[in-house]
C-alpha cells in the first residue's frame, strides 16, 4: 500500500484585496462555489485518501452552503494568518481518529484551477524528497522599480528563478515539527517554512493555469479559461486478443488476478484488457501502438506486469498536456463471468489511469459461441479512451 496522503485546503482568508460582499473562496466559478471546485479536485484523485479543509469560524454558513453534499469531515477552524491557519490544520491531522497522515499536501483554496496531473506530480516527487511544491519558472523580464515605482531602477536576472504555487506536499512529521517551530515568523508559504527547517524541497513543474484567484479580474480569467481549456477532444480504440493455454488457476485480467481454469498465453502477463487499454490512450495520442514501445521481441519485458504499460501510456498523455476524460472496456470471451470482478478491475484501472472510477466502465460480452472466443480457445478486449486536450 501506498503511504497515506490527505489534502489540507487552506480557505481561511477574508480576501480583503478580493472586495465584494463574500469571501473569494465562496464567490461563483462555473457553476459552482471556487472552493467547491477545489475540493473536488483532490477529492477525485486517486493518490489523496481525504480532504480537510481549514476555515474563517465566521464564514460556516457560506462553508456549509458550498460544500453540501460533498463528504468531507467537518471543516477545521483557522487563525488569524495563513501559516497560523496551516498550523491548525496541521494539528488536527495529528489528533484525526485514524492517525496522523504520512503525506500532507497543502493547497489554497484560492487555486480552483488546479490538475490532476499536477497533484500525481507533486505525490510523486514525495517518494524521492519530504517536500515538494508545484511551482512555473519565470519567463518574463523582471524589472526593480525606483524608489517612487515610476521607474525602471534595473533589470533582475530571472535565471533559476520559479514562481511558487501548490500544492506543496510534505512528509507530515516534518512539516507539523517546521510549522511548530516558526510560528510568529510570518513566512510566506510552507515551502519557506520547510526552508527555514532545514528540509530540502523540490520543484516539480505546475499547469500554468493553475492560477491563484486575487480580484475580480483574476475570477474572470479563471472562468474563460473553464470554459476554454480542454475543448480538443480525442478518442483512441484499442483491440487485443491472447491464447488460452492451461494455466495454474488465475489469468491477469484488468490488473488482477481472476480465478479461472487456463492461462493467457504471452510475452508479458498477457492482460488482454490493459493491453486494450494502453492501445486505445496510444491512438488517442496519436504515438503508434504497445508493440512501438515494449515490443515482444525484447526480452526484457517477458512476464512484465502490463501496469507498467499503462503507466507509460498515462505519462505520455500528461506529458502532452492531455487528461483522460473516459475509458471504456469491453471483454470478449465466454469465461470467465466479469461480473464477480468488476468493481475492483474498474478501481484498479481508475487507480493505474490516475482518474476517478465513475470516468472508467468495464463490461464483458460473448460471441455466442462462434468463433475462437466462443470456443473458448482466447480472450478479446476491445477499449475506447477519450483524452481532452488545450485548445491551441
Amino acid at each position: 500500500m501506498p503511504p497515506s496522503c490527505v489534502a489540507l485546503i487552506v480557505a481561511g482568508g477574508s480576501s480583503s484585496r478580493f472586495g465584494g460582499s463574500i469571501p473569494k473562496q465562496y464567490q461563483p466559478l462555473g457553476g459552482m462555489a471556487l472552493i467547491r471546485r477545489t475540493v473536488l479536485a483532490f477529492q477525485g484523485h486517486p493518490g489523496v485518501q481525504a480532504v480537510h479543509v481549514v476555515i474563517n469560524p465566521a464564514h460556516r454558513a457560506l462553508y456549509d452552503v458550498a460544500l453540501a453534499g460533498l463528504d468531507v469531515p467537518p471543516p477545521i477552524a483557522g487563525g488569524a494568518e495563513r501559516q497560523d491557519s496551516v498550523l491548525c490544520g496541521l494539528e488536527a491531522l495529528a489528533l484525526r481518529p485514524e492517525g496522523a497522515p504520512a503525506r500532507v499536501l497543502i493547497h489554497d483554496a484560492a487555486r480552483p484551477l488546479i490538475d490532476a496531473a499536477t497533484i500525481s506530480a507533486v505525490i510523486k516527487a514525495l517518494d524521492e524528497v519530504p517536500a515538494a511544491l508545484a511551482a512555473k519558472p519565470l519567463v518574463d523580464t523582471l524589472k526593480r522599480a525606483s524608489a517612487g515605482a515610476t521607474t525602471v531602477a534595473g533589470t533582475v536576472d530571472r535565471a533559476g528563478l520559479w514562481q511558487a504555487h501548490t500544492p506543496q506536499g510534505f512528509h507530515f512529521p516534518a512539516i507539523l515539527a517546521a510549522h511548530r517551530a516558526a510560528a510568529g515568523q510570518a513566512l510566506t508559504d510552507d515551502a519557506a517554512v520547510a526552508e527555514r527547517g532545514g528540509i530540502p524541497v523540490m520543484l516539480v513543474l505546475s499547469n500554468a493555469d493553475n492560477m491563484k484567484i486575487t480580484n475580480p479580474d483574476d475570477l474572470g480569467r479563471a472562468a474563460r479559461l473553464l470554459g476554454q481549456s480542454f475543448g480538443d477532444v480525442r478518442t483512441g480504440l484499442g483491440f487485443d486478443v491472447h491464447r488460452l493455454i492451461p494455466g495454474e488457476g488465475t489469468i491477469r485480467l484488468g490488473g488482477i488476478d481472476v480465478p479461472h481454469t487456463h492461462g493467457l498465453e504471452g510475452h508479458s502477463d498477457a492482460d488482454v484488457i490493459l493491453h486494450a487499454v494502453v492501445d486505445a490512450l496510444l491512438g488517442a495520442l496519436g504515438a503508434g501502438d504497445i508493440g512501438t514501445y515494449f515490443p515482444p521481441s525484447d526480452p526484457q519485458w517477458r512476464g512484465c506486469d502490463s501496469a507498467r504499460f499503462v503507466s507509460h501510456a498515462v505519462s505520455l498523455v500528461h506529458q502532452r498536456g492531455g487528461i483522460i476524460a473516459h475509458v471504456d472496456v469491453t471483454l470478449i470471451g465466454e469465461q470467465p463471468r466479469l461480473s464477480p470482478h468488476r468493481i475492483q478491475m474498474v478501481e484498479r484501472l481508475a487507480a493505474l489511469l490516475e482518474i476517478t472510477p465513475d470516468r472508467v466502465n468495464v463490461k464483458a460480452t460473448t460471441t455466442e459461441r462462434l468463433g475462437f472466443t466462443g470456443r473458448s480457445e482466447g480472450l478479446a478486449a476491445q477499449a475506447v479512451a477519450t483524452l481532452r486536450f488545450q485548445e491551441t
